[in-house]
């Protein structure tokens, strides 16, 4: 009898390690059935994205195909190739070759560094110039009707873009960039973003001018998209575009 009370405590104290141990295997079901849950998330949105980027992408080469041939052919005239296709960065740093329809003459990147100092942009980070020379007539023409842009769904194809996304940067660009503006390469690149079509305050309707955002407005715009993107904002920009475009204020 004088063992009981020391058996007693014994059977306790294995069944509270029992019950310690059952409850660290449901913490650690719990902990792996969240991840397991926001990583099907992940990838499921992340598959649905590129499954749009796709699809809109064949839809848009198929149907632009007569104005890619015709566009094609009157470059070509000049003698230089069609496509242009320039090193620009994309998610996490990767480089990738972006293609454009060629709307300046052949030897433009050389003739840059003589324009550098008539950037109009102030931070000198990104370059533009009003009426710059290196641009052809037909060069003009498919720059003010975004039709240069066209040649990017086969980017969007190649995975190497999105179609809505943070523009890509040229390697000089990035490499002025502040650890604050490189948060706007956590995402994969695209062909119109937030800026683009001119949403600054977030407005459902609204579509401004591109041209009046600065380069740090555009990493706030960048990075206010990658924070909250969804499918459905996905689609909404991507029909902004096409407005902005014939207002002459996107792309």
């Amino acid at each position: 009898m004088t063992h009981a009370p020391h058996l007693a405590e014994q059977q306790a104290e294995r069944l509270l390690q029992a019950q310690s141990r059952v409850g660290r295997l449901r913490m650690r079901l719990a902990m792996h059935l969240k991840r397991w849950t926001w990583l099907s998330v992940v990838n499921g949105t992340y598959a649905v994205k590129r499954l749009f980027d796709i699809v809109i992408s064949l839809v848009c080469l198929l149907l632009a195909a007569p104005v890619f041939i015709i566009v094609a052919l009157l470059i070509r005239r000049d003698g230089g190739p069609v496509f242009f296709k320039q090193k620009r960065v994309g998610m996490l740093g990767r480089p990738f070759e972006m293609l454009k329809f060629r709307s300046m003459c052949v030897d433009a990147e050389a003739k840059l560094a003589s324009l550098l100092a008539k950037n109009e942009k102030a931070q000198g980070v990104t370059f533009k110039m009003k009426d710059d020379p290196r641009v052809t007539p037909i060069g003009r023409f498919i720059r003010k009707t975004s039709l240069d842009e066209l040649p990017q769904f086969i980017n969007v194809i190649r995975g190497d873009m999105s179609i809505v996304g943070p523009r890509p940067p040229l390697p000089r660009e990035v490499a002025l960039y502040t650890p604050r503006d490189r948060r706007r390469l956590h995402a994969r690149p695209g062909i119109t973003c937030l800026w683009q079509v001119g949403e600054r305050e977030g407005g459902l309707w609204e579509i401004g001018d591109r041209n009046s955002i600065d380069f740090d407005e555009q990493v706030r715009l960048d990075v206010r998209y990658i924070e909250s993107q969804s499918f459905l904002r996905d689609l909404w920009i991507l029909l902004k575009t096409i407005p902005a475009i014939v207002l002459g204020k996107g792309m």
